[in-house]
């Protein structure tokens, strides 16, 4: 379905370069107001325009996403307008429109919806602006290039953690709780569990109560949901994947409630501050690391050269494919790579400047911090 991007190389020589420092990044930033535009490059730069989805499912997109693109566009020397669309597919399509008719040269989108995502990406291609996917592949889309992660390798990753965390515990019995089904990188990462765990719910070494997408990636729908199912499964448990960490924090509240908090593995994504404290204090088992700042350093490039005109020189960087099932086409990609993070691995994630020791050793993880070196 996809390869991996041999132009690694040209855009961060590798996850040496892309796990380098990401600045600062707050499990809060979903506080941050983003109704006004963020233009930090240089004056007089091609402008450019980028919407990211949302703040309430994730702490990334204003903590990690937002500083790591103002900074990479920068670079670039690009006059870069930063807003989100806060989980509302009008107000994405209204900020899209302004970008279009303020004449930018390149439209970076994260939609909320992948319809609406190739709704905006039609508009601006009639006025020949060139878009890129950021992050989340618009299915049915007309968008030149997508940046990202190797999304099934991701979900693989989420499978492969709980299958360690339930080894030997035959017949344990785990709930899915998976991303919006109108996100595609949702449907990516339930892939990549299920290349794990299906051939292990097929031979009885594990029971699937259940899998159950949330509309919106919303947090509270899915700690409700969770504890419904777990409730009508007699409030037993033994394993949850949980699509991110927004996700496993809703999850580990209610397993709280049933005092079952530290005894069930959880899975996560998106090394948030939160998440990552989850894992120091046990309540979550892993959660996966990706180098936003790669992600952001990448779609910057692309972005510098299409504003050019340079579509050449954004080919030779965009050397993977991913294909649109809807549209029936091979879209240009860079695809990174991610890291599995169990509790002995969160020093790695503070090593590479993704967040601050400030950020997770807090004062009830002080010690676990001291003994695991992170500081």
């Amino acid at each position: 379905m996809r390869s991996k991007s041999l132009a690694l190389i040209a855009v961060g020589t590798g996850l040496a370069v892309a796990m380098t420092a990401c600045g600062a990044n707050s499990s809060t930033g979903g506080s941050t107001t983003t109704g006004t535009s963020d233009t930090g490059s240089a004056a007089g730069g091609a402008k450019v325009g980028v919407i990211l989805p949302e703040t309430a499912s994730s702490a990334r997109w204003e903590g990690f996403d937002k500083p790591l693109l103002t900074a990479a566009l920068k670079a670039e020397g690009l006059d870069a307008d930063i807003q989100n669309a806060q989980g509302d597919n009008q107000k994405f399509t209204t900020l899209a429109d302004g970008m279009i008719n303020a004449g930018v040269k390149v439209l970076i989108i994260a939609s909320p919806d992948s319809s609406v995502g190739a709704a905006v990406a039609a508009k601006a291609d009639a006025q020949g602006i060139p878009v890129i996917d950021y992050d989340r592949l618009n299915l049915g889309g007309t968008s030149k290039y997508y940046v990202s992660f190797d999304n099934v390798k991701v979900g693989e990753l989420q499978g492969q953690g709980l299958a360690t965390a339930l080894k030997g515990k035959k017949g344990a019995e785990v709930i899915q709780i998976e991303g919006a089904p109108t996100d595609n990188n949702a449907t990516l990462f339930t892939e990549g569990q299920e290349k794990i765990l299906k051939p292990l719910y097929n031979s009885g070494d594990l029971k699937l109560v259940q899998s159950q997408p949330i509309e919106k990636w919303d947090n509270a729908i899915g700690g409700t949901v969770f504890e419904q199912i777990l409730t009508g499964n007699g409030q037993k448990v033994d394993g949850v994947v949980a699509a991110n960490d927004g996700l496993a924090g809703a999850v580990i509240t209610v397993l709280k409630k049933f005092g079952l908090n530290g005894k069930v593995p959880v899975t996560g994504q998106d090394a948030t501050p939160d998440g990552l404290q989850a894992v120091l204090r046990g309540d979550q088992y892993m959660t996966v690391f990706k180098p936003i700042k790669a992600e952001a350093e990448a779609t910057a490039k692309l972005a510098g050269l299409l504003a050019k005109g340079d579509t050449a020189g954004a080919d030779k960087i965009a050397t993977g494919k991913t294909k649109d099932t809807t549209a029936n086409r091979d879209v240009p990609s860079v695809l990174l790579d991610a890291q599995l993070i169990t509790k002995d691995k969160v020093k790695s994630v503070v090593d590479a400047g993704a967040v601050k020791a400030s950020e997770i050793c807090v004062a009830d993880l002080a010690a676990v911090c001291t003994e695991l070196g992170i500081k």
